[in-house]
């Protein structure tokens, strides 16, 4: 499909996006807390949401050069 987006991920990173969705899913759904995510599991979810937003079209600053 030609507006069909893209990404892959390693283990980690979709290990990292399961929790992050489900640990807000369940916040949302019984208001269980949302537990702090590493500064390993951070790093790698920032550079999806880059990669996703660059997909989308979107530039990640006013001083994006990766588009």
């Amino acid at each position: 499909m030609p507006d069909d987006i893209v990404l892959r991920l390693d283990r980690a990173t979709a290990e990292d996006l399961y929790a992050a969705l489900y640990e807000v899913g369940e916040h949302i759904a019984a208001g269980a807390p949302i537990t702090r995510p590493t500064t390993e599991e951070v790093g790698r979810l920032g550079s999806l949401l880059q990669d996703l937003g660059h997909a989308l079209g979107r530039r990640c600053s006013p001083y994006c050069e990766h588009l």
